[in-house]
This record gives C-alpha cells, structure tokens and sequence, in this order.
C-alpha cells in the first residue's frame, strides 16, 4: 500500500489547484477576482500567466505563492494541502519551497549584493559562512562575480534585478515565481534576464510562473494561461 501512494506521489503534479476562489470587498462591494478555477503546474514546467491588466493575474501568483490564502478551494503542493499548516510552518514552507521576483526588486539599500542574495537562507537558519558560499555561488552565476560587496544602490537597474533573482534561488526552491520581472527594464537587461530565468530553470529543474506583459517573455515559457470570468485558460 505505501508502494502505491508513493508512486501516486511521484506522478502528481508539483502544484494541483482545484475549485480556488479569491474575491476581495472594495467600498462594500465584493469583487470576485479568482473563481472556481482549476490549474496544475508540472515540475520543471514554465508558465506565462497573460492579459490585460486588473484580470487578477497577480492575484494568482499571490495565492500560488500562499502570500494570499484562498477563500474556497484546494491547493497541494506536492500533494501537500500548505494552507492547512499553521503560520508559522506556512511562512517556513514559502521561505525553503519558492522564490519570488518582483517588477520591484525589494532589495535592502543599507546592503551589498551577497547580503541581500544572503538573507533568505538566513532567515531559514543557515549558517553564515554556508549563506555567504551559497549566494556569492549563485550571484556568479548570473554574472555579478565582481559586484558582490557593491552596495545595491551603486548597481545597474539590470543587475539589481539580477541580485533579487539570486535572492530567489538562494535555497534552490522548486518553484520560482516572477511578476513583472522585466517590467522596468530596457530591451537589453530584459532579453538578459528572460535568458538567465531559462538557463536557469534548465539547470535547477525549478518549475517557472510568470506574469508578464512581455510578448516576448511569455512566448518563451512552455505555456501561456490567461483568465477569463475568474477561470485560467490556456491561451496556446
């Protein structure tokens, strides 16, 4: 019998969504954003999350991410139902499970590059020296090998990004969520970024969500959704 479930285990899909509602109240009305909507996300998959903007797609990355908890529906993350823990093992699973990178890059101005890359193992409770080897390992690989001691503020638009999608995969999460990642940057740091987030992918079997605007971007993930009446669609 555990042969069986463990094999179950092994076939399902790093992410199962079914039946999840996400609705919001503004000045007394409810707006429903996220209705009864169904989404399963392969480990190693890319996804572009399209459309137009105020359809909820943020939104959605916001509740796959469990930043947000639904107000109807399932969620499993590796068959595992992550919004039956309590907060505190949740904000733990978020932390070691998924990376986040956002149009914003929330990088921490008072610190260099490896510290900000640093503070996600940190917070997991990693030893220094192990945090420091780790994100000075993947700041080099996404090419700021000579800007690990700059100060944030003293970086390019393109390598502060670099630095926040360091961040993000510092503790090697299966899955790695981006929102806008190129939003405010120019054609050449975008076509870099767009790059990396695939070489990576590639080489960490990571699975990828973006919301983008970016045509280009979107047309490089291994599927596009986008949502009508509250429902992911594939746009494909």
């Amino acid at each position: 019998m555990a042969d069986a479930d463990t094999r179950e285990d092994v076939q399902a899909p790093l992410v199962r969504v079914r039946n999840l509602s996400k609705g919001y109240d503004s000045n007394g009305l409810r707006i429903d954003v996220l209705e009864q909507t169904d989404f399963d996300l392969e480990a190693g998959e890319t996804v572009a999350v399209v459309g137009t903007s105020g359809i909820g797609k943020s939104t959605f990355l916001h509740v796959l991410g469990t930043l947000d908890r639904p107000d109807e529906g399932s969620f499993l993350f590796q068959g595992r139902d992550v919004f039956a823990f309590d907060s505190d093992r949740l904000a733990c699973f978020r932390n070691q499970a998924i990376g986040f990178v956002f149009q914003f890059h929330h990088l921490l101005p008072e610190f260099n590059a490896l510290e900000n890359a640093m503070m996600p193992a940190l917070i997991s409770g990693m030893g220094r020296s192990e945090a420091r080897d780790r994100a000075a390992s993947i700041l080099t690989r996404v090419g700021l090998d000579r800007r690990l001691n700059h100060r944030v503020g003293k970086l390019s638009g393109g390598e502060q990004q670099r630095v926040a999608l360091a961040r993000a995969l510092v503790l090697n999460p299966k899955l790695l969520l981006a929102d806008e990642p190129t939003g405010n940057l120019d054609r050449q740091n975008s076509a870099h970024v767009h790059d990396l987030l695939l070489s990576l992918n590639r080489e960490f079997s990571m699975s990828l969500v973006v919301v983008t605007h970016n045509t280009e971007l979107a047309s490089y993930m291994s599927r596009r959704v986008t949502i009508v009446d509250g429902k992911l669609v594939d746009t494909n």
